[in-house]
């Protein structure tokens, strides 16, 4: 795909902002055709730009109270036991993010659980049998300042 230009920005921006806005208010805002707008959002999303639609969740009124930032440890690194650890963390509900990392903690993990005893069982039952984690750091979220930050444009 060509380089985005100045319209493609406002148009991603104002889906980020509201992904339900119609076809004919987003042209209006940026001064197109509607269906020249439409064209240009199909083309952004089939060059992989948009990857998809979503809605944010209030995890707190949805009963999601534990919500923490993990850091793990591998004790090795053979390519099965990373491919195991990796599989898990994917099929897990409570990981909503992983991230391989340099430094001290080879993985980061976003954990959001009902309570502390939802937790633990992760910790007890899903992470800590794995065979390629050494230890995991549990660094609880206190207050959230700033999340699900879109890309700036």
């Amino acid at each position: 795909m060509e380089p985005l230009t100045p319209r493609d920005t406002d148009l991603l921006r104002l889906l980020q902002r509201d992904s339900r806005i119609s076809n004919a208010d987003m042209a209006h805002a940026v001064g197109m055709s509607p269906s020249a707008c439409w064209r240009r959002v199909r083309a952004l999303e089939e060059a992989g730009v948009i990857e998809g639609y979503t809605i944010r969740i209030n995890p707190a009124a949805a009963g999601l109270q534990f919500h923490a930032i993990v850091h793990v440890q591998l004790v090795r690194h053979d390519p099965d036991a990373v491919a195991a650890f990796i599989e898990a963390m994917r099929g897990r509900d409570e990981v909503r993010e992983c991230f391989a990392t340099t430094g001290q903690a080879d993985y980061h993990l976003r954990v959001l659980c009902r309570d502390v005893e939802a937790y633990n069982r992760f910790l007890e039952e899903r992470l800590f049998p794995l065979t390629a984690v050494q230890s995991a750091n549990t660094h609880m979220i206190l207050r959230d300042l700033k999340s699900e930050t879109p890309v700036s444009l």
